[in-house]
């Protein structure tokens, strides 16, 4: 099976919409609480679940994706996404949107395992396709940001949940109608990549597995905290919820284009060197914007976004690279468990940390586990671009 424009199309769409419904709840939480009278802070907790699940659910999404397959696997999160949107809408309690929640960050765990690695074993560039499919998600988060604060203020939060939902399920019956089955499950192909020295395999498997993990917090913790931190900060500027809706969704927008930059840059040099400057650089303008606030606030956001949204493409590619797509969902089910089963503590720990000590100590936290990634990186072996592109030449020869 060769991925055509309508299964590509429709992959990217797919990110968009795993992006969006997990950032639906991070904008929509404060009319949540108004309407149950809660703080949202006191409210934010009980979306852990739903990040638990997205990081644990991984492994087994992972695994069927190569042994089963990934095409049915995307079915299965299209419809699943849609019915859990819809069971989100009816909510009538924090526990049932607790439990909705959580059963919906289990269908949201299979795009990335699944998704991608579809999405790029036939690619002859997969830098710039990685590039291409996280512009794609990115803008799912600023779709996030503009959709739920339209609906919230003209609808209601019950409807931002929904019309995603219908959405995902049209996209559950194209997928089933429009991608052609495949002939052989992923685990069942022949070997197409080299073998790469234990050792180089070895620092480059740490080196993702550490970076993975600091860098999901710094992705959780921003994109979840964003639209509160604008709030908070731009108040007496801009106080309506749809504005900052739309203020938010253009830093995501502009951001989400640092993808395709990379993407490039990816497909020509070598990871480290690509990689090390774009989590570099977050440090300093995340303690920028712990003292900052008005619009030179808004400023070092879009800036800081334009270098967290820049650092996502890297993980996939290592996978990408030094992994055979016989394996491929598996090896990436490891690494979102662990990465995002410890960063979904982000989420739990934003609202009472903001609560207890501000944004401006949030801020500074990031800028420190910025400041580790950094070093993760730097373990990377500089000069492996020649065997880095063996296994993807190898690859594209036999389409």
């Amino acid at each position: 099976m060769t991925n055509g424009r309508p299964t590509a199309l429709l992959l990217n769409v797919g990110h968009a919409l795993d992006h969006l419904f997990l950032l639906i709840f991070a904008t929509a939480v404060a009319a949540i609480a108004a309407e149950w009278g809660m703080a949202w802070q006191d409210l934010m907790p009980y979306t852990v679940g739903a990040f638990v699940m997205f990081g644990l659910g991984s492994l087994p999404a992972g695994r069927l994706g190569d042994l089963w397959g990934r095409r049915a696997m995307m079915v299965v999160f299209f419809l699943g996404m849609g019915g859990c949107g819809l069971l989100i809408a009816l909510a009538s309690g924090v526990w049932w949107l607790a439990a909705a929640l959580t059963l919906m960050g289990v269908f949201s765990s299979i795009y990335h395992p699944v998704g991608i690695p579809m999405l790029v074993q036939h690619a002859r560039n997969p830098g710039f396709t990685i590039g291409v499919n996280g512009l794609a998600g990115n803008l799912g988060i600023a779709i996030a940001a503009i959709l739920t604060g339209f609906l919230v203020k003209h609808v209601g939060w019950r409807a931002a949940f929904a019309v995603p939902g219908g959405i995902a399920l049209l996209c559950g019956l194209l997928f089933l109608a429009l991608v052609p089955r495949e002939e052989t499950p992923p685990a069942k192909r022949p070997k197409k990549s080299i073998d790469l020295p234990r050792a180089v395999m070895a620092r480059v498997l740490l080196v993702m597995t550490l970076a993975a993990i600091s860098s999901s917090l710094i992705f959780n913790f921003t994109t979840n905290g964003n639209g509160q931190l604008l709030a908070e900060r731009l108040r007496g500027l801009i106080d309506d919820p749809a504005t900052l809706g739309v203020l938010l969704a253009a830093v995501y927008t502009v951001a989400s284009f640092a993808q395709l930059v990379v993407g490039k840059l990816i497909d020509r040099y070598p990871l480290k060197w690509v990689y090390l400057p774009i989590v570099a650089l977050q440090v300093p303008l995340f303690l920028l914007a712990a003292g900052a606030a008005g619009w030179p606030l808004y400023a070092v956001v879009a800036a800081f976004m334009i270098f967290v949204f820049g650092g996502i493409p890297f993980v996939d590619a290592m996978i990408v690279q030094y992994v055979d797509d016989r394996m491929r969902s598996r090896v990436a089910g490891i690494r979102l468990a662990v990465s995002f089963g410890v960063s979904s503590l982000a989420v739990y720990l934003l609202g009472p940390t903001v609560k207890a000590a501000g944004f401006g100590t949030l801020l500074t936290v990031m800028a420190v586990i910025s400041a580790f990634t950094t070093l993760f990186v730097a373990l990377l072996p500089g000069r492996l671009s020649a065997a880095a592109r063996a296994p993807m030449v190898a690859a594209a020869s036999t389409r």
